[in-house]
Parts: structure tokens; sequence; C-alpha cells
């Protein structure tokens, strides 16, 4: 039986697709123009501000009412910056400054750049209790690893993305914070314990009126033992939307995750999600063609017509979709840009431990940086710049900096670059070092030879003891390279 056009249209009115390019293809233009909801954009959407602002125009002159949305978390995970790093540090780093209001103040500034753009869904904040150290792609994206500080700089973050009239979307939901899988592979499991505290900042966030909620495609065998969250009703309509009393837009993480697509396809799961209880579909990663997108409608649509998903539902889900697109057209802010917020934030967190009674900062003359940079998680672009070799070589010209990876770190190459580093301090950057064995048996081999060597970790820092001075950043962000390399030269 063929799909009638009502029945597409109104699967259209749940998605989120992205695409290639930095302007719209034609399918997006047509389908938009049919009642396609949104779209997701990502850095490979991404040329600079000017050039989204002109490719969000084009997408509301094909359609008004459509919500563009897009992954800026500021940190790690940035689009708007993915070029350069971005100018605000993540949220672990606000956790550890713990100011609620410069949290907001940052919230705001970005929510501000967003809608300049023409941006309004921001999947931000992250309000994931990263209580799991080893979690391979929450840590420094969570504002920390306890629940009530998670919750009142989630609430926080919240408040600064909205007054700027761009909807915040708290995510993962029910958190994603203490697990061990990354959901882009497999399918992560939420301990029954810890379910009550992995929920508190969600709680906080529908308080303060978060617009949105993601789900995260999470086990949680205490609420379900057999669907991840994603597409489970007992987690989505019984607890998010009965429990906890959320009215807002659910929308899913990417439909393409293994963690969902793996076991039923990513139509399947598109289905099955919206049953479920969510909203609206996010398609992002590396499906951007109009196949996918028509798949999916498609699937949605036979779902009505086979009976899996109920008509009444997937109306349901379009009408919350419509509701926040007329919020977002109707919300804005005239307030001006505070471009210097991120930076005194990336300052703020910085933490000094000094190992030496030797003077061994500030730093005066060039110094050899080497930078460990592990292989980063499918949610951060890897080709977004980080480190402190730059903004250390602005403030001392002539420094020299060597990048390692796992593959190059061997003992013949650190030998090496032990002989070029004589006569220079010493700068080892690390990321995570804790996670990675590789980074700690160089971090140990270059702290033999030099033991008044300077450590810098952009990660999270499991001992603050390695090297005669260590200093934490708590992120990668540019703006926090720049921090490191002013305390590194005594100008603070």
């Amino acid at each position: 039986m063929p799909l009638s056009g009502d029945l597409l249209r109104l699967a259209d009115a749940v998605l989120f697709p992205g695409f290639a390019g930095h302007t719209p293809p034609d399918w997006v233009r047509r389908r938009l123009g049919d009642g396609l909801a949104g779209v997701v954009l990502f850095s490979r959407n991404i040329a600079g501000a000017e050039q989204v602002a002109r490719l969000t125009a084009e997408l509301r002159a094909e359609n008004p009412s459509v919500l563009v949305g897009t992954d800026e978390e500021s940190g790690e995970v940035t689009r708007l910056e993915a070029a350069t790093g971005s100018s605000r540090p993540g949220g672990y780093a606000l956790g550890v400054v713990d100011d609620v209001a410069l949290t907001e103040a940052v919230a705001g500034d970005l929510g501000r750049d967003l809608a300049a753009a023409g941006i309004t869904l921001d999947f931000a904040p992250s309000a994931d209790v990263n209580s799991n150290p080893d979690n391979p792609v929450i840590g420094l994206r969570a504002f920390g690893a306890d629940p009530a500080l998670v919750s009142r700089h989630t609430r926080a973050f919240v408040r600064g993305l909205q007054s700027a009239g761009v909807a915040a979307c708290a995510k993962h939901f029910p958190g994603h914070g203490d697990t061990s899988v990354d959901s882009h592979h497999g399918v992560p499991v939420v301990a029954g314990d810890g379910i009550e505290d992995a929920l508190l900042p969600f709680r906080e966030a529908i308080k303060e009126g978060v617009k949105a909620v993601m789900t995260g495609h999470l086990l949680v065998p205490s609420y379900d033992a057999e669907l991840p969250a994603t597409l489970s009703p007992k987690l989505l309509t019984g607890l998010l939307r009965e429990e906890l009393g959320f009215q807002g837009m659910i929308i899913t993480d990417g439909i393409e995750m293994a963690a969902v697509a793996g076991a039923y396809g990513i139509g399947g799961a598109s289905a099955r999600a919206i049953a479920a209880g969510a909203d609206a579909i996010c398609v992002g990663g590396e499906r951007a063609d109009e196949a996918t997108a028509a798949g999916i409608r498609d699937a949605i649509a036979t779902a009505v017509t086979q009976g899996l998903l109920p008509e009444e539902r997937l109306a349901d889900a379009a009408r919350r979709v419509r509701e926040l697109a007329r919020w977002a057209a109707s919300s804005g802010s005239q307030a001006p840009r505070d471009h210097a917020v991120g930076l005194t934030a990336a300052r703020r967190a910085v933490r000094v431990t000094r190992r030496s009674t030797a003077p061994v900062l500030p730093l005066t003359s060039p110094a050899h940086v080497v930078e460990l940079a592990p292989e980063m998680n499918l949610a951060i672009d890897r080709s977004t710049p980080w480190g402190v070799g730059e903004p250390l070589a602005r403030l001392l010209p002539g420094t020299a900096v060597t990048r390692l990876t796992a593959r190059d770190a061997t003992g013949a190459t650190l030998e090496r670059l032990l002989g070029e580093a004589i006569g220079r301090p010493l700068v080892i950057v690390v990321r995570d070092v804790h996670r990675y064995a590789w980074q700690e048996q160089a971090l140990r081999h270059l702290l033999s030879a030099r033991p008044g060597a300077v450590v810098v970790e952009m990660g999270l820092p499991a001992r603050s003891d390695l090297g005669a001075v260590h200093i934490a950043t708590y992120g990668s962000a540019r703006v926090c390279g720049q921090a490191a390399a002013e305390v590194l030269t005594g100008r603070v």
C-alpha cells in the first residue's frame, strides 16, 4: 500500500537530518518546503559565522519555522569554532570554578553567538554526572562528578542559553556519566544504585524550564532491562514525562549510533523511539544523505500503517516540535556579547601544584613543548586545534612544539626529543593521562630524564604530583591553552 502524502509530511515533522556542505542541498530545500521539522549542523557545514548565518537564512526561506540545531557545548565539543578551538571552556572547567553566575554568563554569550548565526536549538548542556573517571565519552563535557554541583550549573547554563532565545537541550537522559562504553559503538549500562544521582540534574533542568531533553542510548536495568532509554516507553513516557513532568520536546541522540541502530536499523530505531515517547529524531554522523532521511521518514510512516506506532503519538510528537519552533521564533535577546568571559573562565579554572622548591616558573626563554595526543571520541571533531605549544610560542618566540600519538611515542623518539630539549625548559602536555597507558609510559620516560619539567594536564587530572610543577586546565579549548601559557610565563 502506498504511503499517503499527509502521513509522510507528519513523519517529516519530527525529523532533524544532517547534510553535507556549506549550503543546503536541493533535497533539504525540497523537504523543508514539505514540512521537515529541522536540521542539524555539524562542523562540516560551518566555515564561519557569516556563512552559517547565510545558510540558516536560506533554510528559513524554505520553511520559516525550521528549527536549526547543533552540538555547541563549548570546550571540546564545538561546531561553530571547530576550525579554531573554542573561545569558551567546557563544562568541567566551569564546575571547577563553581561560580553559577559565570556559567550563566558564558552560556548567555554562547547563546548570543548561536542566535546571530540563526541557530535556535543547542544540544547542550551535558547534564551528565561524570561519576566514572574512566568514562570514554563524557569526561570534560560534564560539569563534574557531584550531582548537586552538576545540577546548579546545568540550571545556570540553561538560563544563559535560553535568555538569548536559543533552546537548551539537557543531555544525555537519564545520565551517561556512570558508564564505561561509548554509545557510538555499543550499549552502555547504567548501574541501578547510581540512577537517582544521575537523574538529579535533569530534575533541576526541568524546574528551570529547559525546552528540550536529549535521550541517551543507555540501558538502565532498574527501569528497563531490555531496551535502551531512547527506545524505552518506561524511561521516556513513564519516567521523563509522567514522573519528572517534562512537557517539552524530547529528541534522540544520533539515531544512527550503534547502540540503537545496530539492533533495529536506523528506520526501525526511529519508529520505536517515537512510539516510546520521543518527539524528534536526530540524524547526524556520517549518514547525511537524502536516502537516509527518506528511509527514516518512510519507516516511521510505515510503522503507523502497520499499527506499530499510533498515529496519535506521531501527531503529538509533531505538535511538541511545532511548539518549540514557535517559542524560538518569538524569543531573542538584544544584550551585547562579551567574548572576554570565556578566557576569564578558563583562567579561573587553572589549578597549579608546585612540587619543587626550585624556581621553575615563570619560563623566560624558549621552551620545548611535547604534546601527547590521544585519539578522541566521535563527539569531538578531530581537526579541532588544541594544546599549549602554539599559545606559548606566541608569548615565548622560538618555542619548539612536538606532538606525538601512541604510534609515535617510541623510546627512540623520546630520547631524540630529550636531546633536542637540552638547555631549554621542557613542558609536557597530556590529555587524560590516567586513561592511556602509552601516555603514562611516555610521561614517565620524559620525567625520569627531566624531573624539573612542567606537566600540563588538559583532561581530567587523576593526580597532581607529576612534574616539578603540575598545571591542570580542566579542558583543551583554545582559551584553556592560552590560560596555561599565561601561567607558564607568569603573565597572570
